[in-house]
């Protein structure tokens, strides 16, 4: 028993001499998941995921100067895609890590049909959706809007968040009672965790596919690298997919 205390304490004792840490920019659409990630991430590897959520469009700024991000997990493929030709990420460690869904959801119950037809009622005064300039989900719900033939009629009662956290707070706490936000920010398991959704059809936007990238200054990090690799086992994306993500 001795013997195998001592095993263990070397064990950790080698755990800890080569863990690391690395800074990460999250889209803020996969804030629940990531944070499930980082804690078994830490627990396996022994490396610590630091997590900063946020618009996909303003982390491209913010790496633009200078921030100090190892790993960027987008709301699009677009942006790590033109980090990569500007030389700010890794070329080669670019790979879709999740497709996104977005979904037209109330906190009230019964409020959303099952065809979203609730957009063309006058039975809400405000929807709320992401800045379309610098959030992938909000450029989406607009982009539905149109091909809808809804926006104009719509417009005047949009109320725009910075991102799509905040898209959801407005939606969640009743400030608007629509929101077009990301299914994982509402979906568990197979289900809405509360209130009533549409999931928009994919035909009505382009796929919101994320991908991930290494950040310049994340090249030498070896946990900036195991973590791209740990997002790709079986089991987180297992874990991705409970949340209403394809992988």
């Amino acid at each position: 028993m001795k013997h195998l205390a001592c095993l263990l304490a070397g064990f950790a004792c080698t755990l800890a001499a080569h863990a690391g840490e690395v800074q990460v920019a999250v889209a803020a659409n996969f804030t629940a998941p990531m944070q499930a990630i980082a804690a078994r991430f830490e627990q396996d590897t022994g490396h610590k995921a630091l997590l900063a959520f946020g618009a996909t469009g303003k982390f491209y700024a913010q790496v633009r100067n200078g921030a100090p991000f190892e790993v960027l997990l987008a709301a699009d493929d677009e942006t790590p895609a033109r980090l990569e030709n500007e030389g700010q990420a890794v070329a080669g460690t670019r790979y879709t890590y999740a497709v996104g869904r977005l979904v037209l959801w109330s906190a009230q119950a019964k409020l959303v049909d099952g065809r979203g037809e609730v957009l063309e009622s006058p039975d809400f005064r405000h929807l709320a959706i992401a800045n379309p300039k610098t959030a992938p989900y909000g450029a989406a719900a607009i982009t539905v809007l149109d091909r809808l033939g809804l926006r104009a009629a719509v417009q005047p009662r949009i109320v725009q968040g910075e991102s799509i956290a905040q898209a959801y707070q407005f939606a969640s706490t009743g400030n608007a009672e629509l929101g077009f936000v990301a299914l994982s920010q509402v979906w568990r398991d197979g289900r809405f965790t509360a209130g009533s959704g549409w999931i928009v059809p994919a035909r009505l936007h382009e796929p919101i596919r994320q991908d991930a990238v290494l950040l310049a200054k994340g090249r030498a990090n070896p946990a900036a690298r195991a973590l791209l690799a740990y997002l790709r086992s079986a089991e987180v994306q297992a874990l991705i997919r409970s949340y209403g993500y394809e992988t």
